[in-house]
């Protein structure tokens, strides 16, 4: 799920009254109260649990409907290409469709090389790679935690949050910080005795686009002896090392929010995933070899999930060639195209907290009710993007999130600024000026 915010507790929802249904559809009852609006859009609308019947680059087909895929977060192109995907057959020919081993009892080679290869890229000590990073973040963050104390961004990605729930569980303390605020970690930590500490928390943001002070949560991690543990999911491949020879403010690369920011793996650990920019089903944790080790014998998905398919470790392989023979091209092309799309929120006095560049741009409503309604336009205008309702986001936010791809091409771009305008001048988009009325 691309959001950031945890669900409701459904023990506080409404309960039916007594003898209306059984235990059973009661428990039902109270959930779907809790995602009543959510519910709702899924159940009326053609962009949310849609059948997609048929792809033409970026343009998808449902039912008899074609539209400008603008939901994809493939943001390098790596499902389309053509030498990623011609190198597949290779792979399987040589080691079958999926290795059913768990990695303690039987790792191909492949993932070795994969794990060399990252470590090069991304510069740290080690790394292991794991299937998901839902994964890695229910199974590392408890083993990291032990008994002690975990600092949780407020806004952070679900999955984090559902780790640190089962680390709670586990015997660790959970507290909160406010989004993007080192110094309220500063004070809690100064408030903390127990070992370990660790604050958990998004590099590039799932819906804002921007990126955290990554160097001052660093400073504040050292400086309290404490681990920061960074899930770079929408960084890693985009954004790397700022480079004089850099094609555009991304950087080189694409070896995530830690090397943009010229920053170390000291007190530091790094999570991302191959299957945003890479395109493929994996994920890795950046992290001390010492570390590593230990995860061999600590997370559940290393002693006893099945790994990830053959093809998905080939275009991790391949998508490093790619990368690194074309990587910064294609980062400028999505740069450029960035670039279009918040030029024209701009102009059209449009709000969008995208101050970064980078291609997550969140176009939030001015009023929360029409989701459906603005949902429903830019599907007939044959515009399909990421709808963002409540309790996914707070009602204030609830909108459409937009990734560019480098694969989206020029004239995709030029429809959907036609339908922004469209929504701009209807009225139905939040405005700077509201959301800056908003935030006072």
């Amino acid at each position: 799920m691309p959001f950031s915010m945890a669900l409701p507790d459904p023990r506080r929802a409404p309960v039916r009254a007594k003898g209306a249904a059984s235990s059973g559809a009661r428990w039902i009852d109270r959930w779907l109260a809790t995602v009543a609006d959510l519910a709702t859009l899924k159940d009326s609308h053609p962009m949310l649990d849609a059948v997609i019947d048929e792809i033409d680059g970026r343009m998808i087909r449902i039912g008899d409907h074609w539209l400008a895929d603008f939901a994809s977060c493939n943001y390098l192109g790596f499902d389309l290409d053509r030498d990623i995907i011609e190198s597949v057959p290779a792979y399987l020919d040589a080691w079958g469709t999926h290795p059913s081993w768990s990695r303690l009892l039987g790792s191909p080679v492949l993932y070795e090389q994969i794990e060399a290869r990252l470590t090069e890229l991304l510069g740290c000590e080690d790394a292991l790679v794991l299937p998901t990073i839902t994964h890695i973040h229910t199974s590392v963050i408890p083993v990291l935690a032990g008994s002690g104390t975990i600092l949780l961004d407020s806004r952070a990605h679900k999955t984090i949050y559902d780790g640190c729930q089962v680390a709670r569980s586990h015997g660790a303390t959970v507290r909160r910080f406010r989004f993007e605020d080192p110094g309220h970690v500063d004070q809690l930590l100064r408030e903390i005795s127990a070992h370990p500490r660790i604050i958990c928390m998004d590099g590039v943001n799932s819906m804002t686009g921007n990126a955290p002070d990554l160097r001052e949560f660093a400073r504040v991690a050292r400086e309290h002896d404490a681990l920061l543990y960074v899930d770079d999911a929408h960084g890693f491949g985009v954004i790397g090392e700022r480079r004089p020879d850099e094609l555009c403010s991304y950087g080189c690369r694409g070896n995530s929010l830690v090397r943009h920011a010229d920053e170390t793996y000291e007190n530091l650990i790094l999570v991302g995933g191959f299957s945003k920019a890479y395109s493929s089903l994996l994920a890795f944790i950046a992290c001390p070899t010492a570390v590593k080790n230990m995860l061999k014998v600590a997370a559940p998905p290393y002693l006893y999930s099945g790994p990830s398919p053959v093809a998905s470790l080939a275009t991790v392989l391949s998508g490093f060639d790619v990368n690194e023979a074309r990587g910064d091209l294609l980062r400028a092309s999505i740069n450029h195209k960035t670039a279009r799309v918040l030029d024209c929120m701009e102009r059209l006095g449009a709000h969008t907290p995208n101050h970064s560049g980078f291609p997550v741009i969140e176009v939030p409503l001015a009023e929360h009710e029409q989701i459906g309604v603005v949902g429903r336009m830019l599907f007939d205008r044959g515009i399909y993007v990421t709808l963002a309702a409540y309790p996914l986001v707070p009602r204030d936010e609830v909108g459409f999130r937009v990734q560019m791809t480098a694969a989206n091409t020029d004239a995709e771009i030029d429809r959907l600024i036609l339908a922004l305008t469209d929504l701009a001048e209807r009225g139905f988009l939040q405005t700077g000026t509201a959301a800056q009325e908003r935030a006072a």
